[in-house]
């Protein structure tokens, strides 16, 4: 072979969270977003709401935590809905596939579950692989200041959108 270079197959395992996770998964958010994180208006409506473990997922190398998805139930207006986020991956680990992945499991097991739809704020054009679009202006709102374009929903079930509107809160 002659080269000196070390291919490594990492093996990257997809898991449902749990709370033996929080530890890590925090430290995982504060090299990702810092301190500022307690300040976005998407924390906020998370704050003292545990997520959803049975719909939020880990990825894993080994013992290592690369990646996390979590999902915890909000109301829009009077309508259930999940709010996705924060979905954080490890640098390193970046551009490979781990957070669209961790989405795709998250999404898929509230689908099975009976959820109808899923709400966030992030970038569309990353988002918009896995099935996210922007929420009309106006239609949902959120207690806090965000860019009204970079609030985008994923619809489970048919019909799940048309019902939500009003501004997002805590369930």
């Amino acid at each position: 072979m002659g080269s000196d270079r070390l291919m490594i197959d990492l093996v990257i395992q997809f898991l449902p969270m749990t709370p033996a996770d929080e530890a890590q998964i925090e430290k995982l958010d504060e090299r990702a977003f810092g301190p500022g994180r307690y300040a976005r208006t998407a924390f906020r409506l998370r704050e003292g709401v545990s997520p959803d473990l049975s719909l939020s997922f880990v990825a894993r190398v080994g013992t290592l935590l690369v990646g996390a998805n979590r999902m915890t139930g909000i109301l829009v207006g009077e309508t259930p809905a999940l709010l996705l986020g924060p979905l954080t991956v490890e640098p390193a680990f970046r551009s490979q596939g781990v957070g669209e992945k961790l989405m795709h499991h998250s999404l898929d097991a509230a689908r099975a579950a009976g959820h109808g739809l899923v709400l966030l704020v992030g970038d569309h054009d990353y988002y918009s692989r896995v099935g996210f679009q922007r929420v009309p202006r106006g239609k949902i709102t959120m207690p806090g200041p965000v860019d009204p374009d970079r609030i985008l929903y994923c619809e489970l079930r048919p019909g799940a959108f048309d019902a939500a509107h009003g501004q997002m809160r805590r369930a």
